[in-house]
């Protein structure tokens, strides 16, 4: 799928690649390699994907996994809703970073034993 120019067709490989994220995330959590399973769900139809509970490529809504498809078009909607907003508006306000902030990182606790 190509745009109708430069831009357009960047966005809709950002579109892809942001779409293909779950299920890479979800099959190397799993312990599988994202990319094979990514490939065996897209050459498949339907319903048709991986099941990581248990590691079984199959009719995700036999197997009773509520609707696969509902939660991504519902999460690049509201991506999308975001995007606009920001594109359309003039000005986005940001609190200034702290200079003074550490990393987040608490300090080790001291006094214990086996501790330097």
């Amino acid at each position: 799928l190509k745009g109708d120019n430069e831009d357009e067709t960047i966005g809709v490989d950002i579109v892809r690649k942001a779409l293909e994220s779950p299920l890479r995330t979800i099959a190397n959590n799993a312990g599988m390699e994202g990319s094979v399973v990514l490939q065996n769900v897209i050459n498949s139809k339907g319903s048709y994907g991986f099941n990581a509970r248990t590691n079984v490529y199959e009719d995700l809504k036999k197997a009773g996994v509520i609707d696969p498809t509902k939660v991504t078009r519902i999460a690049l909607e509201n991506a999308g809703s975001i995007a606009g907003m920001v594109l359309t508006t003039e000005v986005v306000i940001n609190d200034k970073p702290d200079k003074n902030a550490g990393n987040g990182m608490p300090a080790a606790p001291g006094g214990m034993p086996g501790m330097m």
